[in-house]
């Protein structure tokens, strides 16, 4: 459908019709051709293609050869048109090769200087990469020819052949190189016919006479698309990058470049700046070139080469001095788009060197009320980044005047700039959640109305004397919102932090609105939200209102209302059932309780019993919201690899767990040992990163068997291994009888393989500890790098390997509780106390670190950052295999310089096996 402003413009629906325009195709086949009708429907038909309209196979070759046909003609403005829709359709149709010799006419040194940069671009997009060697002479002449917009048009076709023909390209790097040393630009567009610069298109010289006299030109456009070039063919060569800036840099100055063009020094800014990120040993000279950057003419130059210093990994304030001082000018130019690039800069470098951007201060108050709203708005992040508490208000009145003029885009930078401040300078939160609270009324969109009800939350969370007032203006805010997404937000919020408020009833009557006028989504998240107030208040009289009020909930026309409303008042007439489903913060690992379900399902014998959740993990209910939107990673666990590729997010503790039983299962010889009971998180390095040999280890805690996984990599491209097997030697009275082993038939450098020894447990109600020497034993072949067969003599070799270590660790999993009330429960269970004496420990953050990686257990409430260096309460829970139950410990800590870390470790199990077996793991 046409929008208003297509219809003024004469854009209409049906003058822009795919159909129309195909049936209007014919006037392609006239005699004689009318240039102006074929120019007119020409640029119909580029213009349906530029807006994302699609044609068929079928249609896109009739329209690509019924415009060619208009090759003939003399009209240089219909050739170039002619050009353009051929290049565009050429991806689309079929047998476009045909018209590969008449591309290639117009490619001639003799013919028309003007068609000639409209041809080569046209023939990258028609010819396949089989074809890019017979084309070679004329890509290599037309780069090195003296017109710019012929050298320009064939090093941007090389650039677009180059992932299909690269080896072609490659060989054209001669040339390429002297396009980027400027030896093929003129001051003048050659040619007896010459034209001005064509801009990409071509199209502003078809209105010239054919007299028309070349004009001077000194934008060196072509050192730009030939340094794209040079660096797409170098870029997987690090030191060529590096010696290609260096010699193209002009030194420390920067004066002595052979680069004019602007656009090309930008570009080899970003490169230099790229060599920084991945070669830290360079940065000292690239730092030097970028800052002599900073005194070229070009002002873009200048503020590309500032913010490239100013997006530095780890840079400190005194690499920012010259940066910023430049930034610092452009605050104050007269154009709007050096004011804008300066002040985006200083906004994002104000997030990590907020002090070094503070000597801009006086310079962004005045952009505050710059005519280029986008200036002032960045202005205005910048100075509450940077701003001190006595500024506050001050900056907080300016904001307001201007928030009503500028898009949602700059509210949202704004907002989370002001949610920032307010955890910087908390004492000033009454203005600033006034603020927030006038433009939560203000009109808006999702993404503006969501990042305030952020900043309000966050405000919530860390500012307690502003909950009250905050809570007040989410409730107001209900009342009218048109996001249904906020609305079960907030109400979520209110069932979590009204109950606790001085006064719980006033925001009942904001709640209950939402289930008599809202629709059925945020009618169901009302009721749960009230049903809270019910549950967790000590106050029966707002308990018997809010029973009423529920009651009244069951007559709803939709089920999932009526269904929570019955479920809130259950728990009325059995309150014992409240702690577990709504005032329990811990929930069953998703993932945990899918792999257990699974095993349970698959075995036979199991489906005589209830099944059993005392042995599945529980994560908090923040823990279980941020799981469930992160991507799944359960494939990516298995055997190590060398790739040095960007990896995905580290899977989580239940998602490892899962994932191990799910690859174990897949074994037969492991299927009679029953459900895995515990692996290991993290994989033990048995070997350095830089061997040619990697190992790392993984153990398995069954029933009445232990599992050790190794995974093996061979990093030897020309050698292959052959019975690859782990001699393991246990300690002595380790408790464990060796099974079998499952050794690795084959080993290449390409995949990496996995390697079991299965051992029995002697006893299986007890929880064996032991060390293992471990050797790396295989038969290394040569690969024949003529067939790519391994040869058929080799020789026994072995490698040491680090020893592995079966700890209480790896019979406990990690798992959430309330800390406080479970440990009340547990008192009457299994209780332990011992005090340790810990003198080799520095800190009482190492200590937390060190205790949580010997248990392998949960840190509760935060506990594992101590508040204070020298007392500290570290609180840990976990789960004990093998059905011993839950443990608690609870650590008390003392430090000092003279005796280190004094530990007493108090203990309490549901069984007095899992006690013994934490304090074990301490002495």
């Amino acid at each position: 459908m046409a929008t208003k402003k297509d219809e003024e413009s004469g854009l209409s629906t049906y003058y822009n019709n795919k159909t129309t325009i195909i049936q209007e195709a014919r006037v392609f086949n006239e005699s004689p051709i009318s240039p102006r009708k074929c120019r007119a429907l020409l640029t119909r038909l580029v213009y349906l293609l530029y807006v994302g309209e699609t044609f068929n196979t079928q249609e896109a070759t009739n329209l690509f050869f019924g415009v060619t046909k208009l090759f003939q003609h003399k009209d240089s403005a219909l050739r170039q048109m002619v050009y353009l829709a051929i290049k565009e359709l050429a991806t689309t149709a079929e047998d476009v090769i045909m018209v590969t010799s008449s591309i290639m006419k117009d490619m001639q040194p003799n013919s028309e200087v003007i068609y000639r940069p409209n041809a080569i671009r046209a023939l990258c997009r028609i010819i396949d990469p089989s074809m890019a060697q017979g084309v070679e002479r004329f890509f290599k002449a037309a780069i090195v020819d003296k017109n710019s917009s012929i050298s320009s048009a064939a090093l941007v076709s090389a650039y677009h052949l180059f992932p299909s023909a690269k080896d072609v390209v490659k060989r054209w790097v001669n040339e390429a190189q002297e396009a980027v040393n400027g030896k093929t630009s003129s001051s003048f567009f050659g040619g007896s016919t010459g034209s001005s610069y064509l801009g990409g298109w071509g199209s502003s010289a078809a209105s010239q006479p054919s007299g028309y006299q070349p004009v001077a030109s000194t934008s060196y456009i072509t050192q730009y698309h030939a340094l794209g070039l040079l660096y797409l063919m170098r870029q997987q060569d690090r030191m060529a990058v590096t010696k290609m800036i260096q010699q193209l840099g002009g030194g420390k100055t920067g004066a002595g470049t052979v680069l004019k063009n602007p656009l090309a020094l930008c570009m080899l800014i970003r490169y230099a700046a790229k060599v920084i990120e991945e070669d830290p040993n360079v940065q000292r000279q690239m730092l030097e070139l970028i800052e002599g950057w900073l005194r070229h003419k070009s002002d873009m130059v200048n503020l590309e080469a500032a913010r490239a210093i100013c997006e530095m990994k780890n840079v400190n304030p005194a690499q920012l001095t010259k940066p910023i001082a430049v930034l610092q000018l452009f605050l104050s130019s007269p154009k709007s788009s050096l004011r804008f690039g300066a002040t985006r800069t200083l906004a994002t470098l104000a997030l990590t060197h907020p002090a070094s951007v503070a000597t801009c201060n006086v310079d962004l108050e005045n952009l505050i009320s710059d005519q280029n709203r986008s200036v002032a708005t960045y202005a205005i992040t910048t100075l509450l980044k940077t701003g001190n508490e006595a500024s506050v208000d001050r900056l907080m009145k300016q904001i307001t005047g201007f928030m009503s003029e500028i898009s949602d885009e700059f509210k949202v930078i704004i907002v989370d700039a002001i949610r920032s401040l307010c955890l910087k300078f908390p004492t000033k939160h009454v203005a600033m959640l006034a603020f927030l609270s006038g433009v939560l009324r203000d009109e808006g969109g999702y993404d503006f109305k969501r990042a305030i009800v952020e900043a309000i939350f966050d405000m919530i969370k860390f500012i307690g004397d502003c909950k009250e007032q905050a809570l007040s203006h989410l409730c107001e805010f209900i009342e009218d919102c048109e996001f249904t997404k906020l609305s079960v937000r907030i109400l979520h919020l209110l069932g979590m932090e009204g109950p606790k408020a001085p006064q719980p009833t006033k925001y009942i009557r904001f709640i209950y609105n939402r289930v008599v006028l809202e629709n059925a989504t945020v009618r169901a998240a009302a009721v749960s939200s009230l049903a809270k107030f019910g549950l967790n208040s000590n106050d029966n009289k707002l308990s018997k209102s809010v029973n009423v009020l529920l009651t009244r909930c069951l007559d709803d026309v939709d089920d999932e209302v009526r269904d929570r409303a019955a479920m809130y008042l259950k728990l009325y007439k059995e309150p014992e059932l409240t702690t577990t489903y709504v005032q329990e913060e811990s929930v069953y690992s998703l993932s945990a309780l899918e792999a257990k379900l699974v095993s349970y399902i698959s075995d036979p014998d199991a489906s005589d019993e209830p099944f059993d959740t005392s042995s599945i993990p529980k994560v908090s209910r923040e823990q279980a919201a941020k799981e469930a939107q992160r991507p799944s990673t359960l494939d990516t666990i298995g055997a190590p690899s060398t790739s040095k590729a960007a990896t995905p997010p580290p899977p989580t503790a239940s998602e490892t767990q899962s994932s191990y039983a799910s690859q174990l299962a897949e074994v037969p010889e492991f299927v009679e040992y029953g459900p895995v009971l515990n692996s290991s998180l993290k994989p033990t390095q048995l070997t350095e990163s830089e061997t040619e040999y990697q190992v790392s280890c993984v153990k398995h805690i069954f029933k009445e068997h232990i599992v050790f996984q190794f995974n093996v990599s061979n990093t030897i491209p020309d050698t292959v291994l052959e019975q690859v097997s782990v001699v393991m030697q246990p300690g002595e009275d380790s408790g464990l009888t060796e099974d079998f082993i499952m050794p690795i038939p084959l080993l290449s450098s390409a995949t990496p393989g996995i390697f079991y020894a299965s051992y029995s447990r002697d006893e299986p109600s007890e929880y064996q500890t032991s060390s293992f020497q471990c050797i790396l034993k295989f038969v290394s072949k040569e690969v024949d790098p003529s067939t790519g067969e391994p040869e058929e003599e080799g020789y026994e070799d072995e490698y040491q390997l680090e020893d592995i270590e079966l700890s209480a660790a790896d019979y406990i999993l990690p798992t959430y509780v309330t800390f406080a009330s479970e440990w009340d429960r547990m008192r009457n269970g299994a209780t332990v106390t011992e005090t340790f004496s810990l003198p080799a420990m520095e800190s009482l953050k190492a200590a937390c670190d060190s205790i949580i990686e010997i248990l392998n257990m949960q840190p509760l409430g935060g506990s594992e950052e101590p508040q204070s260096t020298s007392v500290h309460t570290l609180q840990l829970s976990g789960l004990v295999s093998g059905g011993a139950g839950k443990v608690l410990v609870r650590c008390r800590m003392t430090y000092s310089k003279a005796q280190g870390v004094t530990l007493e470790l108090g203990v309490r199990a549901e069984k007095q096996e899992a006690a013994n077996l934490v304090v074990s793991a301490i002495v």
